[in-house]
């Protein structure tokens, strides 16, 4: 019942963090201190993927890598924080989901496991009560043999039949 609200829930937060995640954006082009933070990661980032790409094409990589200039690098810092944002907001919301969901499948384990081990319980139980109930048709064999009362009552006992009915024919 709960599974809804939390799946819309985490709908609502992936589909709330693309605004904030604008917003991020749109601020940290404007804060002085932080444009020049984020434009030293874009330049950062943007020697890396050159290299990477120059490794991946087989070109030279000892070049000199052109710097971007300070509007693109604001941009490409700008939209890299976005997505980081976005990206976490999903992976939280992802990992969230798996603890839910591992959390759940523990509990039915456990319900399982519970019980398994009543049944195993009741069995263990039956197992006794049968026990007890062999040894005292036992003695009851050993009683009526020992005093007669097979006689009295017309019954013959009948351990070696393959039907294990006592038959009620007089024992001559």
């Amino acid at each position: 019942m709960i599974l809804p609200f939390v799946k819309l829930g985490t709908l609502a937060l992936k589909t709330f963090a693309k605004p904030i995640a604008n917003r991020l954006k749109k601020e940290a082009g404007i804060h002085p201190k932080f444009r020049q933070f984020i434009v030293n990661i874009a330049q950062t980032n943007h020697r890396f993927t050159t290299n990477v790409q120059r490794r991946i094409y087989g070109h030279a990589t000892d070049v000199e890598i052109r710097p971007l200039n300070e509007e693109k690098a604001v941009q490409a810092a700008t939209d890299l924080l976005g997505e980081l944002f976005i990206f976490s907001v999903a992976g939280a919301a992802v990992i969230f989901e798996v603890q839910r969901s591992s959390r759940s499948e523990a509990r039915k384990e456990e319900q399982r496991r519970e019980e398994l081990e009543a049944i195993k319980q009741k069995n263990e139980s039956l197992e006794r009560e049968l026990e007890l109930l062999k040894h005292k048709m036992e003695e009851l064999e050993q009683l009526a043999k020992s005093k007669g009362l097979a006689g009295i009552f017309n019954l013959r006992l009948a351990h070696g039949t393959d039907s294990g009915v006592k038959s009620a024919a007089p024992s001559h």
